[in-house]
């Protein structure tokens, strides 16, 4: 597919989905090795180190790294053990903070000019990327896709990436944000209900309103959403959108087209199908009220059939989730006369990683990066986080991965080159906000499918106003 954003190529997804039936332990070999020609700092000043190929950004021995993660549905164990990694190879002393309020905790730090060297930007309460870029406050990463991977020097970080991963981190044509995971989203079920009900993987939308009909019957949800956070069931509309109409629809929302709702009958017929399922009674009785975590452990009580997420749903409900639950991943199923093959799925770059321009140590942040971008620390996170990330080939061969993430490994290989990722989310939060705004009074029956069209196209003509979208677009 190249690298505009829309997926993989057929053969490296085949190589990771290989690569990633197993996973082995980190012997963290190299990250405790010195780095050569970091020790000396009187080239450039007494807080820089010596530029070399193994030192690219010029970090000093020593030091303090001021490290902020969400700590989400991947916890932050991962992010504990590259500090302690780093600081055992460069001498640092690195301050870790894990939360979930990034907007509360960090705006007044941006707003003061103290921010962290490294901020995980993530989650309800994060600091929307393109309000930072506009606001001048993070560095440009481009250093870091021209420098050396630790795995080969001989290669540049951008080479060693997922397709799609630079485009996803760009604001106003500048790379500003290391979006990390490589994330599947689409539905999912437990595979003991599924067997103990007889139920088969619906692969069409009428087989999925069937199963949730029965799943009615049985005096269960057929469909569990997180109401208080609409952007999750905007997973299931935006992809029915994007598998009826085809990359070509997913454009036309991505690059503000005055029809990218309005007058696409297939946006409509992806918005009246996902309405059916609240008419016909099929949704998961108080879902809308809940948040996420509160309906995902409904669903892993076997209250509902379906739940939409993306691929970190695992590790987030890992207490929740019984030990023979089977948890499986499912493609979104397809309308009549979808362009999409039922196996095409939405996966891509997502969770921002960020250096502020205002770091107090830019090249320790840098390094951080390049380094998470290794072989041995993307398996730390795969091992921590039950999530893949977007470096190539990316983890060590050896240990079983656990149900969820198996079987999206397994979709990732079926889709083939068939993966798409929208990237408006990205460049304009306010029209993603209004649109996830629509689909809550949506789901609530509060408007009607064509009222949440008219809502979303007026979201996407008000973002086509700004003068900063000229210089996003997708071909």
């Amino acid at each position: 597919m190249g690298s505009t954003g829309e997926g993989l190529g057929r053969r490296d997804l085949i190589k990771r989905s290989a690569a990633l039936g197993l996973i082995a332990v980190p012997t963290m070999s190299f990250l405790s090795a010195c780095a050569s020609g970091g020790g000396d700092t009187s080239a450039n000043g007494p807080d820089k180190g010596l530029v070399s190929k193994e030192n690219p950004f010029g970090l000093a021995k020593g030091g303090k790294l001021d490290v902020v993660i969400f700590k989400g549905g991947f916890g932050d164990d991962y992010a504990k053990a590259w500090e302690a990694a780093f600081d055992k190879k460069w001498g640092t002393t690195s301050s870790h903070l894990g939360t979930q309020e990034i907007a509360a905790k960090l705006q007044p730090r941006f707003n003061g000019g103290n921010p962290p060297d490294v901020l995980n930007d993530s989650g309800a309460q994060m600091i929307k990327i393109d309000v930072l870029a506009k606001g001048n406050q993070l560095a440009d990463l481009t250093p870091l896709l021209d420098a050396p991977s630790l795995d080969d020097p001989n290669k540049k970080i951008r080479d060693t990436l997922i397709a799609g991963t630079v485009q996803q981190g760009s604001q106003g044509g500048k790379f500003v944000a290391l979006n990390y995971v490589y994330t599947v989203f689409g539905l999912w079920y437990s595979g003991k209900l599924f067997k103990e009900k007889g139920w088969t993987e619906p692969k069409t939308w009428d087989e999925f309103l069937a199963i949730c009909a029965k799943a009615k019957e049985a005096g269960i949800g057929g469909l569990a959403h997180q109401g208080k956070y609409p952007y999750y069931i905007n997973v299931v509309i935006m992809d029915l959108i994007a598998k009826k109409g085809g990359l070509e629809a997913m454009k036309a929302i991505d690059n503000l087209a005055p029809n990218a709702f309005e007058g696409n009958p297939d946006a409509l017929a992806a918005v009246e199908a996902v309405y059916e399922v609240v008419e016909k009674g099929y949704l998961m009785p108080g879902t809308n009220g809940l948040t996420h975590t509160e309906s995902q452990t409904a669903w892993n009580q076997y209250k509902a059939a379906f739940i939409p997420s993306g691929s970190w749903l695992e590790n987030e409900q890992l207490k929740q989730t019984p030990d023979d639950f089977d948890m499986k991943f499912l493609p979104v199923p397809l309308l009549a006369g979808s362009k999409l093959p039922f196996t095409a799925i939405r996966a891509g770059a997502n969770e921002a990683f960020v250096v502020p321009e205002k770091a107090a140590n830019k090249a320790g942040g840098l390094e951080f990066l390049r380094t998470m971008l290794s072989r041995e620390w993307s398996t730390v996170f795969a091992q921590q986080a039950n999530s893949l990330t977007v470096v190539k080939d990316g983890v060590d061969p050896g240990v079983k991965l656990r149900p969820g993430t198996q079987s999206a490994v397994a979709a990732v290989k079926a889709a083939g080159a068939d993966t798409f990722n929208y990237l408006y989310p990205d460049w304009y939060s306010e029209m993603d906000t209004e649109i996830q705004n629509a689909s809550n009074e949506l789901m609530a029956q509060r408007i009607q499918p064509k009222e949440w069209i008219k809502r979303a196209q007026a979201a996407v003509d008000k973002a086509a106003k700004d003068p900063s979208a000229k210089n996003n677009h997708r071909s």
